[in-house]
Formats: C-alpha cells, structure tokens, sequence
C-alpha cells in the first residue's frame, strides 16, 4: 500500500497556496526533474523566479553563498531592502555575518547538548502518550505531533509552561499565514501592509515582540540566565550586541520553526504508519533501525518544501542563463523524492540510510540549527508510540496546509489498537 499518492496533473503553479492543499505537487516535480530541471517559474503576485528541482543541482548550488545569496530574503514573496532589514534574521545572510550570529547558537544546539534532553523528551512523550491513548481515535497532529515540541521549545529556550501554547498558537499564526485555520491575517489574501515591517507580515509578530521584551525584561530583573535568549544576547568576542530587532525576529524564528517543522515530520511519519503497516513491527524490533528510521521520515516529510536564493552572479546551467539578481528557488521537497537519489522514492523506508535528504539545508552555510533536537524528538516519539500500540489506522481524510512553504499534515485522526 503506498503511503500517499500525489494527485496533482503534473502542471501545479508552485506559485499558488492553493496547489498544495493536497500535499505537495510531486508529479509536477518530477515532470520538471525529468526535463525541464531549471524552470523559469511565472509568478503574478511578483518577480518570476528559477525553480530548482535536481537533487544533484541543488547540492551544487547551495555549496555557493558566494554566488546564491541569502541577503536578499528566503521566501518567494518580495520584499523592499526596508522590508528585509526589518525582518530578516541570521537566515536571510551570508557569511561572514551569518557565521559570527550562527557562532553564539552552535554549542546550545549542538549534537552533545542536544544528547542531554533525551530523557526529558522521553518523559514528556510517555506522558502525552498515556493521555492520548486512553482514546481510541484521535487527531494525531494535535495531540501528538504538536504537543512534544511544544513542550521541549519551553525548557531549551526557558520559557514558562503555561505560555507555550498561546506562543505556538503565535507561531502558527506566523510561519502558516496563508492558512486561514491559523490566522485571520492571510497574506496573500488581504490588502495591507500595515504588517510589512514585522516578522513573516504578521500581526503575530508585534504579540510575540512584546512578549519577548517582557520576559526578557522579567529573567534580567530575576537573574535567570537558562535557555538560548540569554545565550544570543550576549556580546560577540569584538563586543557587538544583537539588536531589538534582530532579537525580535530571532525570537519570533525559534517559536515558529522550531515547532512546526518537526511537528509536521512528526505526523508525516504516523501518517505513514497507518498506510505502510510494516513500519510499526519494524519500530518494534528496535536496533539498528533507529539510526536511520528519524533521517527518513524526515526525508519524507520535507517540512520546509524551499528556501530561495538570489544570484550575485551569471551562472550557466543547463544550457540556461541565470542572471545576477535572479530568485532562484531551491525545491528541497522535490530533491528529497530524486529517484536519481533515493529507489522508490514516494514509499517510507526505514531501513534505507537517507543521510543524503536535504530537509536540513545541509551542504551549505544554513544547514539547520536545530537538526539534532528534530531527529532526537522524532527517535524518541516513534520509540514510545512502537511501545504501545499493535496497530494504527486512519480514522478519516487527513488535511494538508495551505502552504507552498511549509508543507504538514494539520489534521490526522487515526484510531490505535492498544498493544
């Protein structure tokens, strides 16, 4: 049984919100890796773009800062010079700026301290499971996938139990603003620019501003130093301090990435559970499966489907010419299913060793930060849930977001069969 089958035409406006709201358009991306693998993309709401959607390319490319800039912003959507210094963060520059704000981070999120939260992950992830499983059918997105990285955002940033879920509701409301389930402040909806100036163009992004400067404010006059905020606030080795509003859009970053991708990685990999019934006796006979299990569902959920780039230079490729200030898009959902790459591509298979997938940006400068924490969440999730089920089943259609940019399943009910 497969676990998903795309159902777009093969012509999907990677443009358009609208033409994932089934899921990502992979029979469109495999038409253009097939023979069209730099496309120039149309793009009515602004400047038309190269979609990128090779495996191999996008590899190449995203070795090359120098010529594939990220100081020009990450997103499909334009945005004037004003608009991005007032919302960019360390994702949207190039080294050496970005390597001297990615140095404060890199011990926080690194491999050894990120190895020290595996037992609060497990306890929180035995204590969502022992809550939710005593329901025979449940929303599997909601109640699972949303709930651990909620609640592992709160101890590694230092932020207070009851406040999570208002700041990831906050969140949601930032990195899924062209879904009207998570925000009245749909981008690509409405005529304003009254939010230009904030994080994503978000309303969201002023609430989490000044919750930021309050608890900033509160652990200062408390003497709190945990968590990464206090770690990003302090001066760099030639004394440089972050700004208001680079700490702004910082904070706003870690509420929303940091939850959203891995729950989203989360729920693709019960999705595939409950379609692939070989996966859960695999996760039940343990070993050597869970060094390669997190890696591959989280090849298989891509849950940033693209990053974009913006050329400095000519470049020749494929007997095209990209031009210096070109967008060029790198499709990371379509390299993750390259069948140059990965056999079979559009089926989960643990055993395979996915180190090659590219969810996490890696080969370049932006390789992501919190890469470790999201494999350790997943490892530790799908370890706990093998435990205590015999089987997992869909209990209705689930629903995609309405994204081109982050691609999740919102909703998944689905009814277990206790072990």
């Amino acid at each position: 049984m497969t676990v998903w089958t795309p159902s777009d035409d093969g012509y999907a406006d990677l443009t358009s919100h609208d033409a994932f709201v089934n899921g990502p358009p992979h029979n469109t991306f495999a038409r253009l890796r097939r023979g069209d693998p730099l496309h120039w993309t149309e793009y009515g709401d602004g400047q038309d773009f190269w979609s990128v959607t090779r495996h191999a390319d996008i590899c190449e490319m995203n070795k090359n800062a120098a010529v594939f800039s990220s100081a020009r912003g990450i997103r499909m959507e334009d945005q004037s010079h004003e608009e991005y210094l007032a919302r960019r963060t360390f994702q949207e520059t190039d080294p050496p700026e970005h390597s001297k704000s990615r140095m404060k981070l890199l011990k926080a999120f690194s491999r050894t301290t990120m190895a020290q939260y595996e037992e609060d992950i497990r306890q929180i992830c035995v204590e969502i499971l022992d809550d939710v499983l005593q329901r025979e059918t449940f929303d599997a997105t909601k109640e699972i996938a949303r709930q651990l990285p909620m609640r592992m955002l709160g101890r590694i940033v230092g932020l207070p139990d009851e406040d999570l879920p208002w700041l990831v509701e906050k969140g949601d409301a930032l990195i899924a603003n062209t879904d009207p389930d998570f925000t009245a402040h749909v981008m690509d909806k409405l005529e304003t620019d009254e939010f230009r100036m904030m994080p994503f163009n978000s309303p969201a992004g002023a609430e989490l501003y000044a919750y930021a400067k309050e608890l900033m404010a509160a652990k200062e006059k408390s003497g709190d130093t945990s968590g990464v905020l206090h770690m990003i606030l302090q001066p760099a080795k030639d004394g440089s301090v972050i700004s208001d509003t680079e700490f702004r859009n910082f904070f706003c970053l870690v509420v929303a990435a940091g939850n959203d991708t891995t729950r989203y990685s989360i729920a693709a990999g019960i999705q595939a559970m409950c379609h692939q019934p070989e996966l859960l006796a695999q996760m039940q006979a343990g070993g050597d499966i869970w060094d390669t299990a997190p890696d591959e569902i989280i090849r298989w959920a891509t849950p940033a489907l693209y990053f974009r780039r913006t050329a400095t230079q000519d470049v020749e490729m494929h007997g095209k010419t990209i031009r210096a200030g070109d967008k060029v898009l790198y499709w990371w959902a379509s390299a993750n299913r390259d069948e140059a790459v990965f056999d079979d591509p559009n089926r989960v298979d643990l055993t395979r060793n996915p180190k090659g997938h590219l969810s996490f940006g890696q080969g370049g400068p932006h390789v992501c930060l919190g890469m470790w924490l999201a494999r350790l969440e997943v490892r530790v999730l799908f370890e706990e849930l093998a435990k205590r089920i015999s089987a997992i089943e869909p209990a209705g259609p689930h629903r995609f977001l309405r994204s081109n940019f982050v691609g999740g399943i919102k909703e998944l009910p689905v009814t277990v069969t206790l072990a």
